[in-house]
């Protein structure tokens, strides 16, 4: 039986766990790079089954005066986000919000659990922070499942240090 959370800071250490290994340790890099600066100041969402965390996202409000433009993690070395087109064109709706650090376990896939994070996510960006545009940077194998979910492709590719290729999509509310 699969249980969908959601919390408002720190997440727990299975959650940070899961992230780690989805996200960061497929592509060899160093535990701490699944944690970001402001984790504890984010809305985090997780599928729970039994005592494991099986899948995880996160959202944030993208201050008023940034463009969306960063680092990738935490520490040295971290690859550079771009800017997402429509806030530097100042074309996007305000507030708006960032969905990063969608993953599920690999024995996990395909049963909907992404889709559970992501509407949770969305709902309490929505409906909590009244926020009116979602942005993110999807991995280009991931672009399918956010388009099967209502965002559409923005901007150009791009690629995000060790990471890989990826494309900023959006979603108005």
């Amino acid at each position: 039986m699969s249980m969908l959370h959601s919390l408002h800071g720190k997440p727990s250490e299975p959650y940070y766990a899961t992230r780690y290994a989805v996200l960061r340790q497929p592509l060899g890099m160093p535990l701490g790079s699944e944690r970001l600066d402001d984790d504890a100041e984010a809305v985090h969402a997780w599928v729970g089954e039994h005592d494991s965390v099986v899948a995880v996202g996160r959202a944030h409000i993208i201050p008023e005066d940034s463009d969306g433009s960063g680092a990738d993690h935490k520490g040295p070395g971290a690859a550079t986000i771009p800017a997402f087109g429509p806030l530097a064109t100042q074309t996007a709706s305000r507030p708006a919000f960032q969905i990063r650090q969608m993953g599920t376990l690999p024995n996990h896939q395909r049963r909907g659990h992404a889709a559970k994070v992501l509407a949770r996510l969305e709902e309490v960006m929505v409906e909590e922070f009244g926020c009116r545009t979602g942005l993110l940077q999807a991995r280009e194998h991931a672009i399918p499942f956010y388009a099967s979910q209502g965002w559409i492709l923005i901007d150009e590719h791009y690629e995000i240090g060790e990471i890989g290729p990826h494309r900023s999509m959006i979603k108005r509310f």
